[in-house]
């Protein structure tokens, strides 16, 4: 995750304001056939704050990504406001960061193994 105020002095990687721990950001499907039934994307990003790059799971399935789970997850809402621009209708929307505190192989996976 990069934090562009830093951009250009060398480390340029957004920091956990609370720990210091480097931020990574893990973009994952939602295989849930519910999920992105209102319009909204399948695709979530989850931050994870940790000293290295968290790595996946290898894939149990060929072709197909792992199927992953996160411990310590916390849901913090905001409003987006990127969509408000000059005069007329304001399409801000409620927003939610999600945050983990690591990723890990799938509990159902583990089990099958």
């Amino acid at each position: 995750m990069t934090d562009f105020d830093k951009r250009g002095q060398g480390d340029d990687q957004a920091r956990d304001k609370d720990t210091g721990e480097r931020l990574w950001v893990v973009k994952v499907l939602d295989l849930d056939p519910e999920a992105g039934k209102f319009g909204g994307s399948k695709e979530v990003k989850v931050k994870i704050a940790a000293p290295v790059q968290p790595v996946p799971p290898a894939s149990k399935i060929p072709g197909y990504p792992p199927a992953v789970e996160f411990t310590e997850v916390t849901l913090t809402p905001y409003v987006d406001s990127q969509r408000c621009k000059g005069a007329g209708k304001c399409r801000a929307r409620q927003a939610w960061s999600i945050r983990a505190g690591a990723m890990t192989e799938a509990a159902a996976i583990k089990q099958a193994a």
